[in-house]
């Protein structure tokens, strides 16, 4: 059962397991230095559909379906699907898996929805709400770029603090604990913070605040320091977010994560040879990274305790467009690469 340790983290004492992962990209994806360890790449953005909305479906669908086979479970084993994207009501997703027959539990979260249906499913395999829950999203450059900014026929400018949204996708099956297995340790819920950014081209900017905070609240939770764990990995503030989450977290909280820190969007692409701006963003590029590059390196040993801080703007085109400013939230998910035979 979930026990509370300190204000705001959750200790799954069960220790569930992630039984099988999967994760999914585009061209682009594919054109990056973790190509070799996605499941599947597709070799056009539209996925053979008539749309790029249905194509991100597709991509979701995909992600779920090799996760399942990867974990040896039937659509049938899965108690719930905890699920999500950056669409208009949650299309991408819920288009994706509605002939799965499987009970879903549609989820909002921005860029963080990996973390966010990530730690529900943890938790209600944790406390035996679940025996097997399956956590998913997807992105899509073309649908993110068509909701939220410009279609790409437009052909805007885009500025150098902007992000390239990931074509990709994400899933994870957790179950009861098995050994040799990556396993979700611990969850924190975030908290909304907005610093009064309101450019929508500056994501790393507005979120980076809330990663910060999540961190901060965590390491104090668990009284742990940011050297306790091999990788502190965001998601994905980009190169311009980076560089000020170190900043405020050594300036606001007396934490210097710099060491062991990386971020989803600077790892998923070739910052230097490809022309991605600040990096990557959207839902589908922390959940392709994760379940890929670091369930894998949680499997073979090569990273033991990683804690993911996905990171979201909660924010809308007609928000933006209403001068508002970006909310912001990151949720925490503690990794670790469970006990070994």
């Amino acid at each position: 059962m979930p026990e509370r340790i300190g204000k705001n983290t959750l200790l799954l004492t069960s220790n569930p397991s992630v039984i099988g992962f999967a994760g999914v990209g585009g061209i682009t994806e594919g054109e990056g230095p973790l190509s070799e360890e996605f499941d599947y790449l597709f070799d056009d953005d539209e996925a053979g559909q008539s749309s790029f909305e249905k194509a991100e479906s597709l991509i979701h669908k995909e992600a779920v379906e090799r996760a399942l086979s990867k974990a040896g479970k039937s659509k049938s084993d899965v108690d719930y699907i905890f699920a999500g994207d950056l669409l208009n009501q949650c299309t991408g997703s819920t288009f994706g898996i509605r002939n799965m027959n499987i009970p879903y539990v549609g989820v909002y979260g921005a860029c963080s929805t990996m973390a966010l249906t990530l730690s529900l499913a943890s938790i209600f395999v944790d406390s035996g709400a679940a025996n097997c829950a399956v956590a998913s999203t997807s992105s899509h450059f073309c649908s993110a770029e068509r909701q939220f900014r410009l279609p790409l026929e437009y052909g805007g400018q885009r500025t150098p603090t902007a992000q390239h949204t990931a074509t990709a996708a994400g899933a994870s099956v957790i179950s009861s604990h098995v050994k040799n297995t990556p396993c979700v340790s611990a969850v924190l819920i975030g908290k909304i913070r907005d610093l009064g950014i309101k450019d929508a081209n500056n994501m790393g900017a507005a979120m980076a605040p809330a990663a910060a905070q999540t961190i901060s609240d965590f390491l104090s939770d668990t009284n742990t320091k940011p050297e306790d764990y091999d990788l502190i990995l965001t998601g994905d503030l980009g190169k311009v977010g980076s560089a000020l989450l170190k900043e405020l977290t050594e300036k606001d909280f007396g934490v210097d994560i710099s060491s062991v820190h990386n971020d989803c969007g600077l790892l998923i692409y070739d910052m230097e040879n490809q022309d991605v701006h600040a990096g990557g963003s959207g839902c589908g590029c922390s959940a392709s990274v994760v379940n890929t590059h670091v369930m894998n390196n949680l499997k073979n040993g090569k990273l033991g305790k990683v804690l993911f801080v996905a990171t979201g703007a909660l924010l809308s085109a007609t928000s933006t467009l209403q001068g508002e400013t970006i909310p912001s939230i990151a949720h925490a998910v503690l990794l670790t690469g469970g006990e070994r035979e």
